[in-house]
């Protein structure tokens, strides 16, 4: 009998495997229907990310990212009065920005009638009554100066302009350093060698870790508490999504209003009930010392009420998932158990929490990878003083508070692959439903 059963199986494994030639097509069909749709998908992804690592590798800030241009002053060097007289013109090159060279520079300037050449400079000539300039290089944060004079005509005087207002034609090359071909492991040096990297990599974890953690047990917990029936539970389910769907900014602020020193309510309560002798800076101290066991402890304040905000701010997700999961479990193994005298831990931990176990698994990975780029929660509450600054907290600070785009790009792809690691340690190692 066992020895039909494995051949059978076996032939249905085969089967399953084997597909005609009408399936076939209608698969390719299929395939190349959806093919538009994941090629914009897959556009949408790494465009950002190949320019995330295009700009981490480049020495680049915000003022870098104009292209470089020479730029002419014409200044009058003399004030002839008859002709004959001497009209000495100084022709001022630099580029802009200053930061950057430009090279072949060429400058032609059409000149006003009575200028006769005198003495011009080596980088010039004069033609047809055109002056031509050309300059090899102008170097960053430098001007050249080409000096020419000139000797005045009378048509010069009865048709006079002023020289800066001449037409001219000036063009240079110059190398766009987004667009080039130059990189440099600059950025990822000077980030991992930076002193307080290795602690805003600790505080990232730390935040992503007991704020995903925090967030899942305040989910499961509200998930048990409203699976049972009662009088108003549909209300209440109501009420805790509150915290996710509130706009973050105003729920934000509302927690630095309360937990205020000088006028938050929190303070006020715990000074009056004499719970603490004076008010504390939750968000504004970055550590608290006191003794357990005679052994004076640093206990991350600031750190920990930003946490705490981030459990609470996003458990209505996990409650809700934990909550259509356990709804959908059957109740046959609950009144089993109850015939047999199981206690509700009982039940707990050997019914609900191993059917639980995939969608926790799978919200920690989401959570974990959300937290981890979470920027806006920590910026509201701490701006990321205090102990609070993490990884993406850091992007902003050296991409734009800095202005030093390649050096929060450099920080942003370490973003990535920190997360890349963990999501590959999760597949490979991470819990998995039955089945799977």
């Amino acid at each position: 009998m066992s020895e039909t059963t494995k051949y059978t199986r076996q032939q249905l494994i085969a089967l399953s495997k084997k597909t005609g030639p009408i399936a076939r097509r209608e698969k390719n069909l299929a395939y190349w229907m959806l093919a538009p749709t994941v090629a914009i998908v897959l556009l949408m992804v790494f465009i950002p990310l190949f320019a995330n690592f295009w700009v981490s590798a480049k020495n680049v800030g915000l003022s870098d990212l104009r292209q470089a241009k020479p730029v002419l002053k014409i200044r009058e060097k003399s004030k002839p009065e008859v002709a004959g007289d001497q009209l000495k013109v100084e022709l001022q090159l630099r580029s802009l920005p200053p930061t950057k060279p430009v090279s072949d520079v060429s400058l032609s300037i059409a000149l006003p009638k009575g200028l006769t050449a005198d003495v011009i400079s080596p980088a010039c000539e004069v033609q047809a009554g055109v002056l031509s300039c050309f300059v090899e290089e102008l170097p960053e944060r430098k001007k050249i100066k080409l000096a020419n004079t000139f000797i005045t005509t009378q048509d010069f005087f009865e048709n006079r302009v002023k020289l800066s207002k001449l037409d001219f034609e000036l063009s240079g090359e110059s190398e766009n350093t987004l667009t080039s071909f130059n990189f440099s492991a600059d950025n990822f040096r000077k980030v991992l060698g930076r002193d307080d990297f290795g602690e805003i990599l600790w505080v990232s974890f730390i935040y992503t870790i007991f704020g995903t953690g925090g967030a899942l047990l305040l989910g499961l917990l509200a998930a048990l508490l409203l699976n049972t029936s009662f009088k108003g539970r549909a209300v209440m389910r109501g009420l805790l999504l509150f915290p996710y769907v509130s706009p973050v900014i105003a729920v934000a602020f509302t927690w630095v209003f309360l937990l205020d020193p000088f006028s938050g309510a929190i303070n006020s309560l715990m000074v009056v009930n004499q719970v603490v002798d004076e008010p504390i800076n939750f968000f504004g101290t970055q550590y608290v010392n006191f003794e357990f066991l005679g052994t004076t402890w640093k206990f991350p304040l600031a750190l920990t009420s930003v946490i705490v905000f981030e459990a609470w701010r996003y458990f209505p997700l996990a409650f809700l998932f934990i909550l259509a999961r356990m709804q959908s479990m059957s109740t046959d193994m609950y009144e089993a158990a109850d015939m047999d005298g199981a206690t509700p831990l009982q039940k707990f931990f050997y019914i609900s929490l191993p059917q639980l176990v995939g969608i926790l698994s799978t919200l920690f990975l989401l959570r974990f990878i959300w937290t981890f780029n979470k920027f806006d929660d920590i910026f509201l509450l701490t701006g990321g003083a205090s102990g609070t600054r993490t990884l993406t907290v850091d992007v902003y600070e050296q991409g734009f508070a800095l202005s030093n785009l390649g050096l929060g790009a450099a920080v942003a792809a370490i973003v990535f692959l920190v997360l890349a690691v963990f999501v590959t340690f999760y597949f490979k190692f991470g819990p998995k439903e039955e089945g799977m």
